[in-house]
């Protein structure tokens, strides 16, 4: 049997479905050692794991090369760039079959198909290595942010005048309304910690939240708008604990290492709760989400604080 030198994974999903990937990429690297991993997906989330975990190298699953396989016109690109690899795992269009036949003759490699949001028991992430024949339980996430990423981080902190020595971030936003606890409780829990446990906190906004950024300014606080997900990831890493909603940059915390809260409202954290780096990770859950209150987040938090102050 020939030597696999180049896998490759093609995979749809936002930023928090790809952290619970994750632990399947690193079973995928262990099954074809030595070879090269490399992930098609989204172009900023193929960009950030690359270097950064064991995915070597990324590509966009939008290329001219993909819409080829939906198309009845070829210009052979296809052939040219899939028939690199030697082997291929994909949890993009696994239940239609012209794509599937279209991908499995565009490469002389084994093709193989996997759902993308698997179902069963238990956490997604292990229904993503039950997928490609692994029974072990997820493992922890490995994603590790670049010495330039953490000079990055320690330049926005500085810009915002944050004190990394005790330092809370808040990711108040998430991809869906429904899921996000309300901004001005995050704001609340902002002034209790900075009163209580004398912490630095800085608010994290993508470009999604600016309609809740007055709340944050308004509140006095420290916020940084924008940022790359490198970047974010390496904030998080520099933290003493982050607090957010069931949300891909949640995942992305606390797949670095860093150690938070994660508030649920009608996701199940039993299946959707971010997989940590070694880090801690506590959940709260209620419905309505805002039912949550202030006080339950503070005291999850504050064990994170007050061992950074030790």
């Amino acid at each position: 049997m020939a030597k696999v030198k180049r896998v490759l994974v093609i995979f749809p999903g936002a930023l928090g479905d790809l952290m619970c990937l994750m632990p399947a990429l690193a079973a995928i690297s262990r099954q074809h050692p030595g070879a090269s991993v490399e992930l098609m997906a989204r172009f900023e989330l193929a960009r950030l794991v690359a270097g950064r975990s064991v995915v070597a190298r990324g590509h966009s699953i939008d290329a001219r090369e993909v819409g080829e396989l939906f198309s009845d016109e070829s210009s052979g690109g296809s052939r040219g760039f899939f028939g690199d690899f030697d082997r291929i795992y994909s949890f993009f269009a696994s239940d239609d079959a012209r794509f599937r036949a279209r991908l499995a003759a565009a490469t002389d490699a084994e093709v193989s198909f996997h759902p993308f949001r698997p179902g069963g028991d238990g956490h997604v992430s292990a229904g993503y290595l039950r997928s490609i024949g692994e029974g072990a339980s997820p493992s922890e996430v490995c994603f590790e942010p670049t010495s330039d990423d953490l000079a990055g981080a320690s330049r926005v902190l500085a810009e915002s005048k944050s004190d990394r020595s005790n330092l809370i971030v808040i990711f108040p936003g998430s991809g869906s309304p429904g899921k996000n606890w309300p901004a001005d409780k995050f704001a609340a829990l902002a002034s209790t910690l900075s009163r209580s446990n004398r912490a630095s906190v800085v608010v994290i906004l993508g470009p999604a939240e600016a309609s809740i950024e007055s709340i944050f300014r308004e509140a006095g606080l420290a916020v940084v708008k924008d940022l790359d997900l490198p970047t974010v990831a390496a904030v998080a890493r520099l933290a003493s604990a982050f607090v957010g909603n069931d949300s891909g940059v949640s995942h992305l915390a606390a797949a670095v290492g860093a150690s938070g809260a994660v508030i649920f409202g009608p996701t199940d954290p039993a299946r959707w709760r971010p997989l940590s780096a070694g880090g801690r990770i506590e959940t709260l859950r209620r419905e309505p989400i805002d039912s949550v209150e202030v006080q339950d987040v503070a005291r999850a938090l504050a064990k994170f604080v007050e061992r950074q102050q030790r």
